[in-house]
C-alpha cells in the first residue's frame, strides 16, 4: 500500500505542480509504475475544475465560470498536456521528415501550427462547456480529464518510444506500462464513467458515447504518431489527452438532446 501511494505522489509530481513529499524519492522505474495513476490524477484535475466551475457558476455568467475554471486546471498542471499540444503540432503540422519533427517538438518557442492548434482546442473546449448546463458540465469534466490521461497510457502501452534518449534522461518520462497498469489506468475511466451512471442514470448515453468517442480519438492519434514518428513522445501524449478530453466534452454537448436527458433537466 506505501509504494502504491508512492507512485499516486510521483504520478502527481509529474502531471502537476503539487510537490510530492520528501519520503517518496524517485526511480525511472517508479515513473514508470505510477503512470497506472495518471487517470487518477486526471481525475483530480477534474474535480478541481468542476468545483471551481461550480461555485463560479453560481456567481458569474457561464462563459466567465467556464474561463476560471480553465483557469485553475492551467494553474494547476502548468500548462503540461497543452504544451505537448502546442508542441506535437508545430512538428507534425508541415511536411516535415521524423528527424526535423523531433528537433522541433524539442524547441521551446511557439510556431504558426501550434498557435492555431491551442486556439481551436482551448477555444472550442471553453464553447463547448458554456453551451453545457452546469448540471451536465460538472460531471463531463470529472470524466473528460479521467478518461483522457487513460487514452494516453494505452499509447504508452501500444507504441515505442520514438525521442530522443538523452532528452529523455533530462525530463524524465513514462516510457513503458505493463498490461495490468494499463488495466488499472482504463479501471480509473471505468469506475468514473459508471459512478456517473449510477448518480444519473439518464446520462449513460452520454458517458457510453464520450468514451466510445474518446476511443477513436485515441486510434487516430495512435495511427498519426506511429506513421509520422514511429512511436509517442511525451508532447504525443500531451496532444493525445487535449485531443481526447475536447471529444468527450464534445460527445456530452452532441448528447444534450438525447431523451433521457432532456426529460431529466426538465
Amino acid at each position: 500500500m506505501a509504494h502504491e501511494l508512492r507512485l499516486f505522489f510521483i504520478a502527481m509530481q509529474f502531471l502537476t505542480r503539487v510537490p510530492a513529499p520528501r519520503w517518496v524519492g524517485f526511480e525511472p522505474d517508479w515513473l514508470n509504475q505510477s503512470a497506472r495513476y495518471f487517470p487518477a490524477l486526471g481525475l483530480c484535475v477534474g474535480a478541481v475544475a468542476a468545483l471551481v466551475l461550480w461555485v463560479a457558476g453560481r456567481v458569474f455568467p457561464p462563459a466567465v465560470a467556464v474561463g476560471l475554471s480553465m483557469a485553475a486546471t492551467l494553474v494547476l498542471t502548468g500548462g503540461f498536456h497543452e504544451d505537448g499540444l502546442a508542441d506535437t503540432f508545430d512538428a507534425l503540422g508541415g511536411a516535415v521528415g521524423r528527424e526535423r519533427a523531433l528537433a522541433i517538438m524539442k524547441d521551446s518557442r511557439i510556431g504558426s501550427y501550434g498557435a492555431l492548434a491551442l486556439l481551436i482546442v482551448l477555444g472550442l473546449k471553453a464553447a463547448t462547456l458554456t453551451a453545457l448546463p452546469l448540471a451536465l458540465a460538472v460531471p463531463a469534466l470529472l470524466l473528460a480529464h479521467t478518461a483522457s490521461r487513460a487514452c494516453a497510457v494505452l499509447l504508452i502501452r501500444w507504441l515505442p518510444y520514438a525521442g530522443d534518449i538523452d532528452h529523455a534522461k533530462a525530463k524524465p518520462l513514462a516510457q513503458r506500462v505493463s498490461a495490468g497498469g494499463v488495466s488499472v489506468a482504463l479501471a480509473w475511466a471505468m469506475l468514473v464513467g459508471a459512478l456517473l451512471v449510477a448518480w444519473r442514470p439518464a446520462q449513460a448515453p452520454l458517458v457510453v458515447s464520450s468514451l466510445l468517442l474518446a476511443a477513436g480519438g485515441t486510434l487516430w492519434c495512435f495511427a498519426w504518431l506511429r506513421r509520422r514518428l514511429g512511436g509517442y513522445t511525451g508532447d504525443g501524449l500531451g496532444a493525445t489527452q487535449q485531443i481526447t478530453e475536447l471529444l468527450v466534452l464534445l460527445a456530452w454537448l452532441a448528447g444534450l438532446g438525447g431523451p433521457g436527458v432532456a426529460q431529466w433537466l426538465a
